[in-house]
């Protein structure tokens, strides 16, 4: 209720009857009255001046109403007004959205991009758009059929618009199922409430091959003539809006394909085949802002070969030897020849012919070749190195195009058939010192072959056939003149052997031809004699080595130690400087001379002497390395390095960290044990408890001490076997201290 002036009023759509304003009058006004557009839904009572609504409102039809109310006297002049009422109509969710086709039809292809939309469906909502009543979200209700356990396809829940899933990408194949059915919904108040219209349209989906294959293996013909580039293939995208591109994982210098923006590829210019066979890039689609679109397919490409290149001879000169005995028919080597033109291919097949043959003696025909392999054959003829010591061939090499020509020269070599012959079959003797040095030349000898010389069949190995079982010599060849030299190998021991009849044999590496063999000639007799030399004793071992415990007694055998001449004279042995040991001079036995101390010296090294008796400058020294082992023979101590202190005065509870040490190892003990001597005196002001297995913590009992030193008897065992146990007086300084906490 209010007095009569200008007002805007909202109200709801639909509702039936209902009352909006009631308005008050100035006298003398007693009625209102009411115009404008009612649209005979809009009234008011005069004699009230209640503004109500007869009927509903209807936002979509009308969504303002624009009137005049002014009020009037009893004889109908106007007191008031007019003035303006504004009904605005607000709109309520009273209608569901509606699709703007009754059915939807779309085409997408096998293997397109997930999320790239195909299609798109559209509804509509006549409600207000600028509340939630009109705003339409989309979703997939049903799936016909549906063979995955997610779904093929998705679509934008605020455009419409319906895409592949990234399941739908892999899976969709018209091969499969070439058909599908999709219940769309479509749902106003932005899907926020269930209190909403749905509507729902069917969308009928057909799936086709994809465009976008690779093409089969290309095939281009080295070395064309055609104008450049040219048309090899094309790739078509399912997006038509793509851009293609081609790229390469061997980062070749140069890659000499292109594509245009329509998925037509290029050959840039000729191929080689005989510089690359083959060629492997990917073709790719991308978007405005580079990103892939497709999957890379794998483009191919092999180089057909054409017949462009001749044969090549794999050596200049080919070397062949024969021997002038070798039998017809013999395989006597091969003519080795390439084409780079395809392997396997008519373009790279060769054959071989024999062109010429210098000198044509005693025949122009000695040799054969075989056309396919070029494997060389000696005609029945044989051959004399006596009338040709060589022959020149020419082997005509061809394809079905080029022809070259392979030069090929045969050595006729002698054959074995002359055996080494010493100059004298005896070398007679030498005597030599049995401690000659190793590699000494003791004798020179010769032997000739009468086969053709710098060959297998002439060159002379001397080896010592007899009388050498320990291989104490050795010869060594010289390949320019075939001259022997024999030398010492190893070291010659009179005492082991004063004297070898050696038996020298010369052979060729090259085998013997059959019905030659060696004989006495290709044999030689040397006599070495080796003389004596004084030498000192040898040791058995150069070095000793025993373990024993320090406490062993005196004059107890520890070890021997071995020493023999090699002349048989007695050895006298002598060692220990220190006097811990003794050695007896006669047997080399070596016993206690005095005790032992492991913890003065546990690893204890001796020089042991052996010489001989009747010349003592011939001697000779080994080491005999004691270990001495320990036992527990030292009792224990305690360290006094840093003694006990307490603070003057005391204020009780104080106590200070002592610490026992053992100088025997500590397997011998596993912890100390600490006590104070049993009198009343040091009990009644002392007292100890252990911290750990070597430290112990003594204390004051009370605080009624003088600022003095005073001995503290403590008494600490080592528990080990046997138990040991140390008696010392701790001197304890009560003392005052400064701020670092130390006696003044």
């Amino acid at each position: 209720t209010g007095p009569l002036k200008d007002m805007e009023f909202s109200v709801p759509e639909g509702g039936g009857v209902r009352f909006i304003y009631q308005f008050t009058s100035k006298p003398p006004a007693v009625t209102f009255r009411l115009t404008g557009e009612t649209d005979g839904v809009i009234e008011m009572a005069p004699s009230k001046g209640i503004l109500y609504l007869n009927g509903s409102l209807d936002w979509e039809n009308k969504t303002m109403h624009r009137l005049q109310v002014e009020s009037l006297d009893e004889k109908g002049a106007v007191v008031e007004g007019p003035y303006a009422v504004t009904i605005h109509v607000t709109d309520i969710n009273d209608n569901p959205p509606e699709f703007d086709q009754p059915q939807y039809s779309g085409v997408v292809r096998q293997n397109s991009r997930p999320g790239k939309p195909f299609m798109y469906v559209h509804a509509t909502d006549r409600d207000d758009p600028s509340t939630p009543h009109a705003q339409v979200t989309y979703s997939i209700l049903h799936h016909f059929p549906n063979p995955y356990s997610e779904m093929l396809f998705q679509i934008d829940s605020v455009t419409g618009a319906i895409s592949p899933s990234r399941t739908g990408s892999y899976y969709l194949d018209p091969q499969k199922q070439d058909t599908f059915t999709l219940v769309v919904t479509a749902k106003d108040m932005a899907g926020m409430t269930a209190n909403a219209f749905t509507t729902s349209t069917d969308v009928i989906i057909t799936v086709k091959e994809s465009l976008w294959k690779a093409p089969p293996t290309i095939y281009i013909q080295e070395n064309s003539t055609q104008v450049h580039p040219v048309n090899i293939s094309q790739v078509y995208s399912n997006d038509p809006d793509v851009i293609y591109d081609i790229f390469e994982k061997e980062k070749l210098p140069r890659l000499p394909f292109s594509i245009d923006k329509n998925g037509v590829i290029y050959v840039t210019e000729p191929l080689d085949r005989e510089e690359k066979d083959t060629y492997t890039f990917y073709a790719v689609t991308k978007d405005n802002e580079g990103e892939l679109v497709d999957k890379p397919l794998q483009i191919h490409i092999v180089v057909e070969d054409i017949n462009d290149n001749p044969p090549v001879c794999q050596q200049a000169l080919t070397v062949l030897e024969v021997q002038e005995n070798e039998g017809g028919a013999s395989n006597i080597g091969a003519v080795l020849a390439t084409d780079m033109d395809q392997e396997g291919s008519l373009n790279s097949r060769l054959k071989f012919k024999i062109e010429s043959q210098v000198p044509a003696v005693p025949a122009s025909n000695l040799f054969f070749i075989q056309q396919e392999t070029g494997v060389l054959h000696l005609t029945s003829q044989s051959l004399n190195k006596r009338i040709v010591s060589n022959y020149s061939l020419e082997v005509l090499v061809s394809d079905s195009v080029f022809q070259t020509i392979c030069n090929v020269l045969i050595h006729v070599i002698d054959i074995n058939d002359q055996i080494p012959i010493f100059e004298k079959s005896d070398y007679d003797s030498v005597t030599v010192a049995e401690n000659l040095p190793v590699g000494t030349v003791l004798l020179e000898i010769q032997a000739t072959d009468g086969d053709e010389p710098g060959t297998g069949s002439s060159h002379i190995i001397y080896q010592v056939k007899e009388g050498d079982p320990n291989n104490n010599f050795i010869i060594e060849t010289d390949p320019e003149t075939n001259r022997g030299f024999l030398k010492v190998n190893k070291a010659l021991d009179f005492e082991a052997a004063p004297l070898y009849n050696l038996v020298i044999n010369a052979t060729n590496p090259e085998p013997l031809v059959q019905g030659v063999q060696y004989n006495s000639s290709s044999l030689a007799s040397f006599i070495v004699v080796v003389t004596n030399v004084d030498e000192p004793p040898v040791f058995h071992k150069p070095v000793y080595k025993e373990e024993v415990a320090e406490d062993i007694p005196v004059d107890t055998l520890v070890t021997a130690v071995e020493a023999s001449d090699p002349e048989g004279d007695v050895v006298r042995f002598l060692g220990d400087v220190r006097g811990w040991l003794r050695i007896d001079a006669a047997t080399g036995q070596v016993y206690v001379a005095s005790p032992l101390d492991r913890e003065q010296q546990e690893i204890y090294t001796v020089d042991v002497v052996a010489s001989e008796m009747n010349n003592a400058a011939q001697k000779s020294r080994a080491t005999l390395v004691l270990h001495l082992s320990d036992v527990n023979d030292n009792p224990p101590q305690l360290d006094t390095d840093n003694p006990p202190f307490f603070c003057y005065p005391l204020s009780g509870g104080e106590r200070a960290l002592i610490q026992a040490v053992d100088a025997d190892k500590l397997w011998w003990y596993s912890s100390f044990s600490f006590s104070l001597a049993d009198n009343l005196h040091t009990r009644s002001n002392w007292e100890i408890s252990k911290f750990n297995a070597t430290h112990a913590y003594l204390s004051p009992k009370h605080t009624e001490f003088e600022e003095k030193i005073y001995y503290v008897p403590v008494t600490v065992n080592d528990n080990g076997k046997p138990p040991l146990e140390g008696k010392v007086n701790l001197g304890v300084n009560i003392c005052r201290c400064s701020s670092e906490m130390s006696c003044f």
